[in-house]
């Protein structure tokens, strides 16, 4: 992250240093789903003294050390395969282990906290439209990009697709990104920000622990597809067709 302008936006930050996000987490700022904000705009919805953000941000960018791996320079044929390997397969594995530790806290603790009853049913809504989400993806929108990366590299025309330009189907990917991240959002705030009540069992303690890692990995993953995956494949669509 070289510098911090005002044409930047928050994904393309989190883009070039993801050392970027735990500063945006830290003050709650969304820079996956509404990674399209500039950081004045996004300081601005939540109330935050963006020059204090940024400089945090400057302070990460020149630090002198990297823990992140520049997604930006991989092939989309790769990035994609490494989202399906990686975040599609988390989604998948977790989800009903998930499930299983808020049923059992709802069903112990739920009459002295309400809020684990709504907290229980997003969940099982977000699980198992993100499984539908994610099937759409495997099935239309990751084929044709390695056809897309396939055709570049062979120098050969773009392959005929029935959904027309990929950004029709990206843009319904985005727009259900933003709701899954929503939800999320409405998780983490019903649960006070994932914190367990004095009253609160192990197993209470474990469920948050595990919805807190999701939504953290969630981030992670439509970040990757939004701020880089979803419009290096537009860029590489328009190209082909020029």
């Amino acid at each position: 992250m070289e510098t911090l302008n005002q044409q930047k936006t928050i994904g393309s930050m989190v883009a070039e240093n993801y050392k970027a996000a735990s500063i945006f987490r830290k003050y709650g700022i969304d820079f996956c789903c509404q990674g399209g904000r500039s950081l004045e705009e996004a300081c601005r919805e939540k109330a935050i003294n963006h020059e204090v953000v940024a400089q945090e941000l400057k302070s990460a960018a020149s630090d002198g050390t990297s823990d992140s791996i520049d997604y930006r320079s991989w092939p989309l044929d790769l990035l994609a395969d490494y989202i399906e390997k990686t975040h599609h397969r988390y989604v998948t594995d977790k989800s009903p282990e998930i499930r299983a530790y808020l049923l059992k806290i709802n069903k112990v603790h739920g009459g002295r906290h309400p809020e684990l009853a709504e907290i229980e049913q997003l969940f099982l809504d977000s699980s198992e439209e993100l499984l539908q989400h994610m099937q759409k993806e495997e099935t239309v929108i990751f084929p044709y990009i390695r056809q897309m990366v396939e055709a570049e590299r062979k120098d050969q025309p773009l392959p005929t697709a029935s959904f027309g330009s990929i950004e029709g189907p990206i843009n319904m990917m985005m727009e259900e990104h933003l709701h899954e991240g929503k939800r999320l959002a409405r998780i983490a705030e019903l649960s006070n920000g994932y914190t367990t009540p004095a009253d609160g069992c192990n197993t209470y303690k474990v469920a948050f622990a595990m919805v807190e890692e999701f939504e953290k990995d969630l981030h992670k993953h439509i970040h990757l597809e939004n701020n880089i995956l979803f419009p290096k494949s537009i860029e590489l669509e328009d190209m082909a067709k020029s």
